[in-house]
């Protein structure tokens, strides 16, 4: 094992993802060192190669092609290597051939590096994250996912335009499964700290039952409705990735919703989905506490028995 080198990431998987978040990483001036690896090889290359040339423009970084043998002394790794959704097709409709790449992936990546984190993001992303850490046997801090950071984002996107106000200025979650029955987190919801409702009622909105279902739906339906129109969503995915790396490598203590596995969140155990937590250079530091109602906290509940039907029936580790 090669000591642990915090300035390096290595992606795994080149498809639209992983090619996306790797080129968003190379902006963000994060890193001195990436590796691509994917099971195509002149697919890595042609990427690296791609990226490289963007160089001149951002800060030094040395972006090559490798085997898993590069990634030894890695700090992040981040596992974008999957089938991709295909219209019509739900995230957890991917479990199966997902699953079978991460039996193959996982056990390369822990004969040559023991210390890194492990960011997944390829789809179903919890289950994909509850695989790789009963697979990998990292701590349960240094495996997560990406999660609902990309819902989050386009939740508050939307309430932004809904509000014509800023959407850094909107403080609002998505919980529980990346998917269908993801949950938007009302009762915590805010804009610089007042009450959602309050100020929808200051910018002039007031049905606001009516308004949270049809957001909420947008947020649901809009990787369906990307996919359908250009076959695969990647650049809000991306920027979510960039954003995870931030938080670890500059130990941000930033508050995020990744996916990671429960231990008695609302009564939640031994399954991933995403809550908030407190995200710093050793991976998932500490649960955020939010506040739910009773129909947020049931939701979340069946959101939870959702993903735990199909580790039961789908997942066989």
């Amino acid at each position: 094992m090669s000591e642990i080198n915090n300035r390096k990431v290595a992606v795994i998987g080149c498809g639209y993802v992983g090619a996306s978040s790797a080129f968003a990483i190379m902006q963000s001036g994060l890193f001195s060192e990436m590796v691509l690896i994917d099971s195509n090889e002149d697919k890595a290359e042609g990427e690296a190669l791609d990226i490289s040339h963007g160089l001149p423009f951002a800060k030094p970084m040395q972006i090559y092609a490798g085997t898993y043998d590069d990634i030894s002394d890695a700090s992040l790794i981040i596992l974008a290597a999957g089938a991709n959704q295909k219209p019509g097709e739900t995230r957890l409709e991917l479990v199966n051939k997902n699953v079978g790449i991460f039996k193959s992936i996982i056990p390369q990546i822990t004969s040559r590096n023991k210390d890194a984190i492990l960011l997944v993001v390829a789809n179903p992303v919890d289950i994909l994250t509850y695989t790789a850490a009963r697979l990998s046997g990292y701590p349960e801090n240094r495996v997560f996912g990406s999660g609902t950071v990309l819902d989050s984002a386009r939740l508050k996107y939307l309430l932004g335009e809904h509000l014509d106000v800023d959407s850094r200025s909107v403080h609002a979650f998505i919980i529980g499964e990346h998917g269908d029955s993801e949950i938007a987190a009302w009762s915590s919801a805010n804009v610089s700290g007042i009450q959602i409702n309050q100020f929808c009622e200051m910018r002039g909105f007031f049905k606001h039952k009516e308004s949270m279902k049809n957001i909420v739906e947008d947020v649901k339906n809009s990787a369906y409705e990307i996919i359908n129109k250009k076959q695969a969503t990647y650049y809000g995915i991306a920027m979510s990735v960039k954003r995870i790396c931030e938080a670890i490598v500059r130990d941000e203590k930033s508050i995020l919703p990744v996916s990671s596995i429960q231990h008695g969140n609302f009564g939640i155990y031994n399954v991933a989905l995403s809550m908030p937590v407190i995200i710093g250079k050793d991976g998932v530091e500490s649960d955020v506490p939010i506040k739910l109602n009773e129909n947020e906290q049931t939701a979340l509940r069946r959101s939870a028995d959702t993903l735990k039907d199909v580790i039961e029936t789908s997942v066989r580790l």
